[in-house]
């Protein structure tokens, strides 16, 4: 079984993991982060109630109580961590994989990830090589549902005048569609899809990094008329945008964006991105005032970062966005406030989001490119080792694969840390130098199929 990955545990359920893993991953998680509750979300994949029964179960055997959240997005289970000052909390999700999967987010105090470096190789030591015994005195469970409106009303103090927008949002039949309507009922303008839950995700699978999973939405926002699509993945951590033309933007595009909205807000201060971030990002930050900050990818990092630079947003190329204002933690939803009050602002200006990302974007970026082979490691090495002696790089970044950067173009190579994939980003001057780098990246790659 193979479900303890570097961000979280994850996988097929029944198949990576199954009910009795998730009951001893809840029997040693109150010995884990030395805790006497636990607050528990989950979300609405078919297989969740199941694994929620279980968790709580291992829980309350270990004589520990839940304070049961119940249907949540990711997000709000983060909230809730702080809100509550609880030492440990979970969320039942898969976030944006397929129907299949399941798994568990974990953070301790102050929603302080639970990863592979910080907590999640102990708990799988415990699961695999010891006895759960349950203790006599067990723990209670506490209905903590009614957060819900706490959660919506906090919220909404983000909400700007959207009076002179048309959007259309997507939740991708995921928990986001639990509270947007909520959180946006003052404005009527606004058309939604595939906005009822359903954990088999019917309409397409709710991960809008894929483009293709937005090809609805893309329709949508064209037939509606409307100056902005939204579509959240599957827990609502994550975010994406299209715009008035039907186009996709790049999410690091977004991070952009989102230093717009601030710097209109008066607010200046040290930003984050991770090492796919394209250079138009981080130039047009800088130029905007705000520091940036390069770091890996991976909220279990990102959050821990940010705090450590003490960083007023950060994003990232998958879509997650983290905040000052949010605890330090990752909201698809707050992120679309923000990028949904920049589109107004810029509507009065006469611009669109199109027009105003033309801005923006200065380089030929490829997106991220996934190559399936066995031997990543060989690739890995035979590129760096191919590029360092072919040009002299002005900088490198090895501390999540390499990014290895050139006057007029850089590329980045990582090992994927939840699927078996050799990741690449590459962007250059324009679009022919992208086209030649790529072309000498694959070429290369390939030699280790």
């Amino acid at each position: 079984m193979g479900a303890f990955k570097a961000y979280d545990i994850r996988g097929i359920y029944n198949v990576d993991f199954n009910r009795n893993t998730v009951y001893k991953i809840g029997f040693f998680l109150p010995r884990l982060l030395n805790c006497s509750a636990v607050l528990v979300g989950r979300d609405v994949r078919l297989s969740s109630p199941e694994i929620h029964d279980a968790l709580i179960s291992g829980i309350t055997d270990a004589g520990c109580d839940v304070h049961d959240l119940g249907l949540c997005t990711t997000p709000m289970v983060y909230y809730a961590t702080k809100y509550y000052g609880a030492d440990a909390s979970v969320q039942i999700t898969a976030s944006h994989n397929p129907p299949q999967y399941n798994g568990l987010k974990i953070s301790r105090r102050d929603a302080l990830p639970v990863g592979g470096e910080t907590g999640l190789r102990d708990l799988e030591k415990l699961v695999n090589e010891e006895k759960a015994v349950p203790v006599q005195d067990k723990g209670k469970v506490e209905d903590y549902s009614s957060f819900r409106k706490i959660y919506v009303d906090y919220q909404r103090q983000f909400v700007p005048d959207l009076s002179n927008l048309k959007i259309t949002i997507d939740t991708s039949n995921g928990m986001s569609a639990l509270v947007i309507k909520d959180i946006l009922s003052d404005w009527k303008d606004i058309k939604y899809i595939n906005d009822t839950l359903d954990g088999s995700f019917p309409s397409h699978e709710p991960n809008p990094l894929e483009v293709r999973n937005c090809a609805q939405l893309m329709e949508a926002v064209k037939q509606n008329k409307s100056d902005i699509g939204v579509i959240y993945d599957g827990d609502a951590d994550r975010v994406m945008f299209i715009d008035e033309e039907g186009n996709f933007i790049q999410p690091d595009y977004v991070t952009a964006l989102i230093g717009y909205y601030y710097k209109k807000k008066g607010v200046t201060g040290n930003a984050l991105v991770d090492i796919r971030t394209s250079r138009s990002t981080s130039q047009y930050l800088e130029k905007l005032g705000f520091p940036v900050t390069i770091w890996k990818v991976g909220h279990a990092y990102a959050k821990l970062k940010i705090r450590e630079i003490n960083g007023v947003f950060g994003g990232e190329l998958a879509g997650h966005y983290y905040f000052r204002d949010f605890g330090n933690c990752d909201s698809g939803i707050l992120a679309s406030l923000f990028v949904l009050s920049v589109a107004s602002a810029l509507k009065k200006e006469g611009k669109t989001i199109s027009s105003f990302m033309k801005e923006i974007v200065s380089y030929a970026n490829s997106g991220e490119v996934n190559f399936r082979l066995d031997d990543k490691d060989g690739a890995i090495d035979a590129l760096v080792s191919f590029f360092t002696s072919e040009e002299k790089p002005e900088r490198i970044l090895d501390f999540d694969g390499w990014r290895i950067e050139f006057p007029s173009w850089w590329f980045n190579v990582r090992k994927s840390n939840t699927e078996p994939y050799l990741r690449i980003v590459c962007e250059a001057k324009d679009a022919i130098l992208l086209k030649e780098k790529m072309d000498e990246i694959s070429s290369i790659i390939h030699r280790f199929n």
